[in-house]
């Protein structure tokens, strides 16, 4: 990714719509996806403990996925071919539906082979929540630099994943049975959606970050699907008739594992979503499950402390906006520019490792990835509806709607 500077009149704008988007925000608007609902407090208990973070995050042992990914991978290396099937194998493990889109393309060093990797839980379901990250690390020609590991760009994000996907598919799999045994949901057979993560190959600039050095896997998936369209007769309840406009959130992460990150919301439209990142970490830490120690006032106290690893991830939307903001080039670009609704989740400024042979293992703090797998399985889990105690509300109704004689006019 590349951060780039716009005019300060421009910056004087942003500063002005953010703010305007800090207002309350009217509960209506936590039911924009008809899925949503809040997770009891029986359940957040069970919802943490549904994976060990450590088997997938704790990269001191060498047999998790984070310690493996913490190698050079550059597009088409030999190291990103092994973690391709690394990746994929646990996804089929898990019985997610697997889709190579595998691609060449011109690069300063010739054509060179790409693959994105999408995992779908439930292809069937019509739209579909995407958390995405890029697998690849930087290309350098010559050492110590082609050493480059890149721990927080995106080894970190890519292993947050894979943890996510091992908690939530149980959850996942429940919602889904339960969703078909009570007929379906939203005047359809099945679910009306479901989780999707990517993997994106060749975010990375060969050499200077242009529009056509930069961002390959994502370019070309969006526009193969967006091009990808679905003639087929379909009922009135169509099924968006394009892999693209099935996308009904793609949320992005990047540059995530070093600690006292701090983050932004960038685009107006999707705020509400950024903000339930910040409600879902705000909730695990007064429940104590974020950090070690510290919950209720004590959290509350610690959160807002300058330098604090425990401070809290998210600058508040309206509390002004950097000279970054909206400018940071990754590979939501071209999704964005086709009209899907982006929450980009990466670390403001830059962790000071970027693109440097420092931002290896030592870069990354345990703790803090830990919270942030938690944090995006609860947002997660709320966004998609999956808390097991509670009803789903969109299933369709078996019942006969009976008129009453009398509410008949007749044409005399």
């Amino acid at each position: 990714m590349r951060p780039r500077l716009r005019p300060a009149w421009l910056a004087l704008a942003l500063c002005a719509a953010v703010a305007l988007a800090a207002r309350p925000r009217p509960h209506v608007l936590k039911r924009r996806n008809p899925t949503y609902a809040a997770l009891s407090d029986s359940s957040l208990d069970h919802l943490v403990a549904l994976s060990d973070l450590d088997d997938t995050l704790d990269w001191s042992r060498p047999d998790t996925p984070l310690a493996k990914l913490l190698v050079p991978r550059p597009v088409g290396s030999a190291n990103l071919t092994r973690l391709q099937a690394m990746v994929e194998g646990h996804f089929r493990d898990l019985g997610w539906h697997v889709e190579k889109d595998s691609f060449d393309d011109s690069t300063p060093y010739g054509t060179k082979s790409f693959t994105n990797l999408v995992f779908t839980h439930d292809p069937s379901a019509p739209r579909r929540l995407v958390l995405s990250a890029h697998l690849d690390s930087k290309f350098f020609p010559t050492p110590p630099e082609d050493q480059f590991v890149g721990a927080t760009d995106s080894a970190a994000p890519c292993a947050m994943l894979l943890d996510l996907a091992t908690a939530l598919t149980p959850w996942l799999d429940a919602r889904k049975q339960r969703v078909e045994d009570g007929g379906g949901e939203e005047g359809r057979e099945g679910q009306g959606e479901s989780l999707q993560i990517i993997f994106f190959d060749g975010e990375e600039a060969f050499k200077d970050w242009t529009h056509a050095d930069s961002i390959y896997g994502a370019r070309h998936l969006a526009h193969k699907w967006g091009a990808t369209t679905d003639h087929s007769p379909q009922p009135v309840r169509a099924t968006p008739r394009s892999p693209l406009r099935r996308i009904s959130h793609l949320v992005l992460l990047d540059l995530l594992g070093a600690p006292n990150p701090l983050l932004r919301n960038f685009f107006v439209p999707t705020g509400w979503l950024f903000d339930e990142f910040g409600h879902a970490e705000e909730r695990l830490g007064l429940a104590g499950y974020l950090w070690q120690g510290l919950d209720g006032d004590a959290y509350t106290a610690k959160k807002g402390e300058t330098g604090a690893r425990e401070r809290s991830f998210f600058v508040p939307r309206g509390s002004g906006v950097s000279a970054y903001a909206g400018q940071i080039e990754d590979d939501h670009l071209p999704f964005l520019r086709e009209g899907v609704p982006i929450v980009h989740l990466i670390s403001v400024p830059f962790p000071r490792v970027w693109h440097t042979i420092k931002d290896d293992a030592d870069a990354l703090d345990l703790p803090t990835i830990k919270a942030w797998a938690l944090i995006i399985r609860l947002a997660v889990a709320e966004y998609l509806g999956l808390d097991p105690s509670a009803p789903i509300p969109n299933l369709n109704s078996p019942t006969e709607v009976k008129r009453d004689p009398s509410d008949l006019i007749l044409d005399v």
